[in-house]
């Protein structure tokens, strides 16, 4: 029989991984400082230490959450033992938004969430569809006419998704909002039974569950599982802080609530802004990590990459609008704490910072090969050498590798350790480096106010077509054809093996999004 280990064990050694990741940079960054001897090895050194700070900060955040996610079972036993039996039930509004969605997804759904279990005459089902192709929205219209589902189609699409469920709730009158994408199918019918008896806590001004995506192949269960990190360990920790995020849908919210707060606000994520909305007007969240509803698969390269658009051009623009709130009201947000401000920051950071760090980080170390710092000099015959000699400066720099090979290690093992895959470990490693152009631009269009939406070509015949794939990344093709160059000229002009390699090896991991886009479309 394999050998387990306990979930005391698998705690300590992810606090541990991300400890030893962010010293590890750090501690390289001083190798860096102790054999600069010239201004302008003193500014690479700098420039990775700094790198390597902010770096460390979000591992040690991490650690920090994953540790912390271990207490939430508990917390939530014990506010659920507080609860009462209710006298009587409040009504609810089931609102699903859709744009152009296939009009039998979107039947699949609506008809699953009308086998809700829950008083018949407490519901009111309401679609918000803001499609602009006349066929599906008259399909749609005599779907919910014939099932009694109030049916709201908006000429011009204002304001996103926000602005549909905003313009819903002009004629809802349900104390409760429960929200769900046109493309997730209900798989427990106990969502209302389970979760409204938490609304008895009048502060409650919404609860979340976790979203979990159905099966759809390696690629798909692979960018699920990427997921599945953010709920299981992030929203469970954040959650003790009562900084939970809504995340847009297999929820419900307390209409008092939205009134107070203005309704959603209206940008890309809609959902993140109204998280903060709520804890900023002193309200309570909640989370349950269960799963009682299934999204559509992310199957293609394509739609990932246009999720990854839309998330970190609404991180952006959150990000942006936190800063100015903390400005306007003198650094601190009057009901929040500081944990729970620097839970806010580190999501608006989220994604862009990682891959921002990414590509800095590879930058940084074309410099460092190209310049006068004895590891840029490394052979394989005087690798084996150097490892026998008692050396301060060797052993500060072998915290370099070991930096770079837990930053591969960390996804592998976590996989492995919370859903039993290694493969798919791998796959996430190699999709942060694939998206880290994606998610870059994204930010840049936020900053400079550019249109929202992503412009992918989509490819003309299957997800076969070289010419899109081309098209479509010819940023990282671009990127990756330098790295490989450079690092080619250090092994045959400067006889620098491990430099080489070391560039190479960034190289080969950005040209997987032209990969990926040409294998899964």
């Amino acid at each position: 029989m394999a050998y387990r280990p306990s979930r005391a064990t698998v705690r300590l050694v992810t606090v541990m991984l991300f400890t030893l990741l962010a010293a590890a940079g750090i501690i390289f960054s001083v190798y860096l400082f102790v054999v600069s001897t010239n201004l302008y090895m003193y500014m690479i050194a700098f420039a990775f230490l700094m790198l390597s700070v902010i770096s460390g900060f979000f591992n040690v955040f991490a650690a920090y959450w994953y540790y912390k996610a271990y207490f939430y079972p508990d917390y939530i036993k014990s506010i659920k033992r507080s609860l009462k039996p209710m006298k009587e039930l409040p009504r609810v509004a089931i609102m699903v938004p859709a744009y152009n969605e296939d009009p039998n997804t979107v039947e699949r759904a609506l008809t699953k969430l009308l086998g809700l279990n829950y008083p018949k005459d407490k519901l009111r089902y309401y679609l918000l569809d803001d499609s602009n192709k006349q066929g599906i929205a008259d399909k749609l219209e005599a779907f919910c006419k014939k099932q009694n589902i109030v049916y709201i189609h908006r000429a011009y699409r204002r304001g996103f998704k926000a602005g549909a469920l905003n313009e819903a709730l002009k004629v809802s009158r349900e104390e409760l909002i429960a929200v769900f994408d046109a493309d997730e199918y209900i798989i427990n019918n106990n969502f209302l039974v389970d979760l409204v008896p938490y609304f008895q806590d009048e502060k409650i001004s919404y609860i979340q569950t976790e979203k979990k995506s159905a099966k759809g192949g390696f690629f798909a269960d692979s960018v699920d599982m990427f997921n599945a990190f953010f709920f299981k360990f992030i929203q469970t920790a954040r959650a003790l802080d009562n900084t939970a995020i809504f995340a847009g849908s297999c929820g419900i919210i307390r209409k008092s609530s939205l009134d107070k707060i203005g309704g959603f606000p209206e940008y890309v994520i809609e959902d993140t802004f109204f998280s903060f909305e709520s804890d900023e007007n002193n309200f309570k969240s909640l989370y349950i990590p269960k799963v009682y509803a299934l999204g559509r698969p992310i199957k293609t390269f394509t739609a990932l990459a246009r999720q990854q658009w839309r998330y970190n051009y609404g991180d952006t623009q959150f990000l942006a609008y936190l800063m100015h709130t903390f400005n306007k009201k003198k650094k601190k947000v009057k009901n929040l704490t500081t944990l729970s401000s620097i839970d806010y920051i580190a999501h608006g950071f989220g994604l862009n910072y990682l891959s921002l760090i990414l590509i800095i980080f590879t930058l940084v170390s074309v410099l460092i090969v190209f310049s006068s710092f004895p590891m840029s000099h490394f052979t394989f015959s005087q690798i084996g050498q150097l490892l026998q000699v008692r050396s301060l400066t060797l052993y500060l720099q072998m915290f370099g590798i070991i930096a770079f090979t837990l930053s591969l290690l960390i996804p592998v093992l976590l996989t492995k350790f919370y859903f039993n895959s290694i493969s798919k470990g791998v796959m996430i490693f190699i999709l942060n480096f694939s998206l880290a152009f994606v998610r870059v631009k994204a930010a840049l269009a936020a900053i400079l106010k550019l249109d929202p939406r992503s412009h992918w070509q989509k490819a003309s015949h299957g997800n076969r077509n070289m010419i899109a794939s081309v098209v479509n990344t010819k940023f990282e093709i671009a990127f990756s054809t330098l790295l490989m160059a450079l690092g080619y000229i250090s092994i045959t002009v400067n006889d620098n093996m491990t430099g080489g390699l070391w560039l190479i090896g960034y190289g080969s991991l950005y040209v997987f999004s032209t990969l990926f886009f040409y294998r899964y479309g």
